[in-house]
């Protein structure tokens, strides 16, 4: 292994030199163990006294399975953990809010600006953007986070092509206000000049909602982006693919200003454990995760916060995950 390990600061001096990090993210390409590692870092987080919620933004739950207990839909108490809870939550009924929320906003604009028309259009319309799902997730994970009922925050998000979208929607949401607020007070000056009376409209409740929404855009990226507060952390295995993605996708977070933890690399064979008898498949294995060791040593220099052995069961339940959180920390 490389010599430039000795350089790495660990997950556990990063977070100690962090005495203020309360929102922490996980994500990586898919099937890399991006929930364990999630919760294993929630596990540590409580262990240390702080009161912690486990979520998933990831619209393929898997943190139930992987905690042995139901958590869908609501904050529960994980058991066997003090200080810890865990939240799946409910893509499909926070899509529904959303749609909910567009058609009022829709009806309400249209009645407004005095436009007849179907506010049903407009929905359709609204709601087949593509990046509609990861709106409505930024806005559920932010009302979350605003809520500020726990001590920390460790978000297991999306494959990271979401995650990127959904993270970096701050920063499009607070460009899209200021065109629309633009927008409006050029449609405001235009209504005046035009109008017979010349007297200024004393509200406008469109204006008003735009301003509101600004101020929560920009507290949303303010704590995105506070490096006190906020980690991202990539999970990668010593593989070409993963290795790619995520070297691929910091330099897109770094542009957003979202804070990088480091890296997490999971699922290293033991070669401790090798003998004369082991398969040829499984030395050529570890000789494949040498060279890839090399390189990610090499690419993410000073970023490697723990390196994770491949475990011989599935990491599930509370047990488990103790023992992955002390290795991660280690």
């Amino acid at each position: 292994m490389s010599t430039t390990t000795a350089t790495q600061q660990s997950m556990k001096e990063f977070v100690d030199s962090k005495p203020k990090l309360k929102y922490v993210f996980f994500g990586g390409k898919g099937g890399v163990g991006k929930t364990v590692m999630a919760g294993a870092a929630a596990v540590a987080m409580a262990e240390r006294g702080k009161r912690t919620l486990l979520a998933s933004t990831n619209p393929v739950h898997s943190l139930s399975g992987m905690l042995d207990q139901d958590v869908f839909g609501k904050a529960t108490a994980v058991e066997g953990v003090s200080n810890l809870w865990a939240h799946e939550i409910d893509t499909k009924d926070t899509i529904e809010r959303s749609k909910v929320e567009i058609r009022e906003k829709i009806e309400w604009f249209l009645k407004y600006a005095e436009i007849k028309g179907k506010a049903d259009e407009f929905i359709e319309s609204a709601t087949m953007n593509p990046a509609f799902e990861e709106s409505a997730m930024f806005e559920n994970m932010i009302d979350i986070m605003f809520k500020d009922e726990y001590d920390a925050y460790v978000f297991d998000t999306a494959p990271t092509a979401n995650a990127r979208r959904l993270l970096g929607m701050s920063s499009v949401y607070s460009m899209w206000v200021n065109k629309m607020m633009q927008s409006r007070q050029e449609a405001q000056a235009m209504r005046l000049r035009l109008s017979y009376s010349k007297k200024k409209e004393e509200k406008d409740p469109l204006m008003d909602y735009l301003i509101e929404f600004q101020k929560r855009m920009g507290r949303a990226k303010d704590l995105l982006t506070d490096d006190e507060l906020t980690a991202f952390f990539f999970v990668t295995l010593p593989e070409a693919l993963p290795i790619a993605v995520i070297t691929r996708f910091i330099n897109w977070f770094h542009e957003f200003g979202i804070p990088i933890g480091g890296v997490i690399v999971n699922m290293v064979i033991d070669k401790n454990n090798v003998t004369e008898a082991t398969a040829p498949f499984v030395r050529n294995r570890i000789a494949m995760q040498d060279e890839y060791m090399e390189e990610i040593y090499k690419q993410f220099d000073g970023m490697i916060r723990s390196v994770l052995p491949l475990f011989d069961t599935e990491i599930r339940g509370v047990d488990m995950l103790k023992r992955t959180a002390h290795l991660l920390f280690a």
